[in-house]
């Protein structure tokens, strides 16, 4: 029996988009079928425009991901939110998407099924757990089993918090997470993969 794992993500310079695909890496070494989505802008070009790089980044991540729906709650069996820190809390463009999740939510698609959150930030300790911890609550509304990183394997110690996988690009624009939060996400991937399967399971 597949695990269906749905990655919904923002990213605005490439570093939350670099974790998702980490993520989605470790999901489909346990087996599970993956759906890498990014979540649309919700400004327009005169405010990108301010931002070097914005817009093109924005094309560039549009043409490679399709944006996530309602439609695909069904489908997963896990769900996973990714976002670069907004102030300490999830990014308006992925709220934005999760506020359009409330048919989903009203008819149960989300009970029983696992959730998951990471982020990356600009700087270190620029809000990486609180952007996280910031989406336990919606998680934890919609009826999804919560699934944190913890420290059940060894790469946790090097990396990463306990509660998601996290990348700090130290204020580049366009940045690459080092390895060592990349296996973070991998792990993560995994451990849900794993959990949403043994779910899906007792779901029947």
């Amino acid at each position: 029996m597949t695990t269906n794992v749905l990655i919904a993500f923002y990213s605005r310079n490439g570093a939350t988009e670099t974790l998702a695909k980490a993520l989605a890496e470790g999901a489909l070494a346990e087996g599970a079928e993956v759906r890498l989505r990014r979540a649309r802008d919700i400004v327009g070009p005169e405010v990108m425009a301010q931002v070097p790089g914005w817009a093109e980044s924005a094309a560039r991540m549009d043409a490679l991901y399709q944006a996530p729906t309602a439609e695909e709650i069904d489908w997963a069996d896990a769900i996973v939110f990714g976002s670069p820190t907004r102030y300490g809390a999830v990014a308006a463009e992925l709220k934005a998407y999760i506020d359009s999740l409330g048919g989903a939510w009203f008819q149960g698609k989300f009970n029983g099924k696992a959730g998951s959150a990471f982020s990356a930030t600009m700087t270190h300790h620029g809000g990486a757990e609180s952007t996280t911890l910031s989406l336990y609550p919606i998680m934890a509304h919609l009826g999804l089993i919560i699934v944190p990183t913890g420290y059940a394997d060894p790469v946790m110690f090097g990396a990463g918090t306990p509660y998601g996988a996290h990348a700090a690009v130290d204020g580049k624009q366009i940045s690459t997470p080092p390895d060592s939060d990349l296996e973070v996400a991998r792990y993560q991937g995994r451990r849900v993969a794993r959990v949403a399967g043994a779910l899906k399971t007792l779901r029947g």
